[in-house]
């Protein structure tokens, strides 16, 4: 089962979570091939993704790192396609984190109304 705790606490560190909400930002990029030629892909390459979060052309080790900790979360897939190594955002991982807290605002709300129908002295009003 995919644990909601290690999707919050990877998207925890602000390079991480600003690195998804990059993919998430991405559905439908292309990149391009050594000699210019555009090729679709699913997801962002990891050139991208360098770019955007050092503002550098340069692969980086941190980047890396930190694409490792988002596809270890289960928050992303990273694949390789041709010689581009391409990530995008598991739609799975969204909604099990959507579930969770859809589960914990039940929880609060179901609570808040049953607390808000007692009296004081803890008897039904």
């Amino acid at each position: 089962m995919e644990s909601p705790v290690l999707m919050f606490k990877a998207l925890g560190d602000p390079t991480r979570a600003r690195i998804f909400e990059f993919l998430c930002s991405n559905c439908c990029p292309v990149a391009l091939d050594d000699l210019g030629d555009v090729r679709p892909v699913q997801g962002v390459t990891v050139g991208a993704v360098c770019c955007h979060v050092t503002g550098s052309e340069q692969f980086s080790s941190t980047v890396s790192f930190h694409l490792k900790e988002l596809r270890l979360a289960g928050l992303i897939n990273a694949e390789k396609n041709g010689k581009f190594m391409v990530c995008s955002v598991r739609r799975e991982a969204i909604q099990v984190m959507r579930d969770y807290l859809q589960a914990q605002s039940d929880a609060v709300l179901g609570t808040c109304v049953e607390a808000q129908s007692l009296d004081p002295i803890g008897g039904k009003k």
